[in-house]
């Protein structure tokens, strides 16, 4: 197993090296002049920006100090959600700039003298990779006239900035975006779901549901400030936080997590476990949320005035021993009553129909986050975001209120999703 790990991530780490280095090649050689200042701070950024990002995936687990992991994020996370659309930009741009090469080549106006073959520089036959990094200027009487061979590499050069300049410019673009709205704050979605069981005294009731905070070292107190006082704006009846609330240590993050404590609703604010809490400890932040006020469901129930709400630890805990058990939290219920599951991981929905869960609560897929991280998202869940049916039991899954990794979402928007349980007999 660990051999096919290690295979993996050597395969991983090639394909990224393959990959800067075709953008090299496109966007500094062959965009700037040999031993000129922009080609060498093109390739210094070349080197730096992928050890940055480096940097940024393992600080944490390597138990860099807090501080150095907030430096290295910002410029390591941007950087990797600059390197998928920008290597996907450039991808749809390569057939355009062969093109326009194709259609450039061997064009020669008048007034310009072309040079003898024995003149060009063997560099000039490199191909795709790159144009002619030196030329000679062909003799003549005419000093005025314009060598063939430096014209070319003044047309491919052109050609080389304007498209990539272009797949950039979207790239960038397209980052700063969704960095944009994620660091606004999430947006406030309501959605209507009916249950079979539900009494009607408990028509409207209202579950703000929250997932995926990722407090970090990008996301912090603010970022919490924004989402507790979206959640209070809308008076839900219940809040249920549902997994990877952070992504570090109480003694790092716990700051940031302290308006938690001003989260409001009638019937409080329940919080289930999500696999980053695993991997930031989760005994410690099942304690400290209880501190702030909301209530852990670890592989437990609470019974309600008109319904059942039961949450299990995530799928990531088996590994510690406290994995979810549905058993110990849904199986002597009364099943003539309604029950709600808070789940972080949709995964586990074939164990909540099994146990004759109504509603299950999840989050975990994130919507996909970056476009087209959904449809690899499809592959490992069964919804990726929005409400679906699994026999007798429905299944809301959130595309939570942060990010992990680059705060950056495209094409999945964070959100806050205000759950109105109506009931047949309203």
């Amino acid at each position: 197993m660990i051999l096919v790990f290690v295979l993996v991530a050597l395969a991983v780490l090639a394909l990224l090296v393959l990959v800067h280095r075709w953008l090299w090649v496109r966007l500094v050689r062959d965009t700037t002049a040999p031993g000129g200042l922009a080609r060498r701070v093109g390739t210094s950024l070349a080197i730096a920006l992928p050890l940055l990002s480096v940097a940024a995936l393992t600080a944490g687990r390597a138990g860099a100090p807090f501080r150095v992991q907030q430096v290295v994020a910002w410029p390591g996370f941007l950087w990797l959600a600059v390197l998928l659309y920008l290597t996907l930009t450039m991808l749809v741009a390569e057939p355009i700039r062969a093109l326009l090469l194709r259609r450039l080549a061997h064009r020669t106006p008048s007034g310009v003298a072309a040079a003898p073959a024995e003149q060009v520089p063997a560099a000039a036959g490199a191909g795709a990779q790159g144009a002619p990094e030196e030329v000679r200027e062909a003799p003549g009487p005419d000093a005025a006239q314009t060598p063939a061979p430096a014209l070319e590499l003044s047309r491919r050069r052109f050609v080389a900035r304007t498209v990539g300049g272009a797949a950039a410019a979207v790239a960038v673009g397209t980052v700063a975006n969704g960095a944009y709205g994620v660091l606004r704050g999430p947006s406030v979605k309501r959605v209507r779901v009916p249950l079979a069981k539900l009494p009607r005294a408990a028509h409207g009731f209202r579950i703000a549901v929250v997932s995926d905070v990722h407090l970090g070292p990008i996301l912090g107190r603010g970022h919490t400030r924004r989402i507790v006082d979206a959640v209070n704006r809308t008076q839900p009846d219940l809040i249920a936080v549902v997994g990877d609330l952070v992504d570090g240590s109480v003694h790092d993050l716990g700051p940031a997590a302290e308006p938690l404590r001003e989260l409001n609703a009638r019937h409080g604010a329940y919080f289930v476990t999500g696999n980053h809490e695993y991997f930031s400890g989760a005994r410690q932040w099942v304690d400290h949320v209880r501190e702030l006020g909301l209530t852990p469901l670890e592989n437990a129930r609470r019974a309600l005035p008109h319904f059942d709400l039961a949450g299990v630890n995530d799928v990531a805990g088996e590994a510690e021993g406290e994995g979810p058990d549905f058993q110990a939290a849904l199986g002597d219920r009364d099943r003539a009553r309604a029950a709600v599951l808070l789940a972080h991981q949709p995964v586990v929905i074939h164990d909540a129909v099994r146990h004759g869960v109504d509603l299950q609560l999840s989050g975990h897929t994130h919507g996909g986050q970056l476009w087209p991280g959904n449809y690899l998202a499809e592959l490992a869940n069964p919804t990726v975001a929005g409400l679906e049916r699994y026999g007798d039991t429905q299944l809301y899954v959130s595309r939570g209120a942060g990010a992990w990794g680059p705060p950056v979402r495209v094409g999945a928007p964070s959100d806050i999703t205000v759950v109105e349980l109506a009931s047949y007999q309203a």
